[in-house]
């Protein structure tokens, strides 16, 4: 199963997204937030770390950040685990250094997410309800774990 990392960067009521080059073999052509697969060796969080610079030119502030849940997409060899991070903090302004993987980012409005091809619908959902957000599923089956779910099975 392959480990992914997305990152949240948001400032004044939005959101930074990517957009998926539409050549790309997984996903082409959608909106997405930065990030990548984590390497051997590395935390979510290093991981995280690395494809801000790398991706978007930025250093975040470890501190700063804080894990919104997980996605679950795919099954069998076509698994990805996606571990969604919320970032405050960083150092740096964000530019699209890596164009072979984007062609654009943009800074999204709450509101504005609906109107957007997005790589899954449950992203929008976490995204929408920053920080605190409901578990959801979109219509390919993808899954959220999250940290209201949790909190709502510890007390029932």
């Amino acid at each position: 199963m392959d480990v992914v990392v997305t990152g949240a960067l948001v400032e004044s009521g939005k959101v930074l997204l990517v957009h998926r080059r539409p050549t790309k073999r997984v996903y082409p052509d959608v909106w997405d937030l930065p990030g990548g697969q984590v390497e051997a060796g590395e935390s979510e969080l290093q991981a995280l770390a690395r494809e801000m610079h790398e991706e978007l030119g930025v250093r975040i502030v470890a501190e700063s950040a804080s894990r919104l849940g997980v996605l679950h997409a795919g099954s069998g060899e076509d698994a990805v685990h996606v571990g969604v991070w919320q970032i405050e903090d960083w150092v740096g302004s964000p530019t699209n250094r890596a164009p072979e993987e984007h062609d654009d980012i943009a800074w999204v409005g709450v509101s504005e997410l609906g109107d957007l091809p997005l790589v899954h619908g449950v992203l929008a959902a976490m995204v929408r309800s920053l920080p605190e957000f409901e578990c959801a599923q979109d219509d390919r089956g993808t899954t959220a774990d999250c940290r209201a779910c949790a909190g709502a099975e510890a007390s029932s």
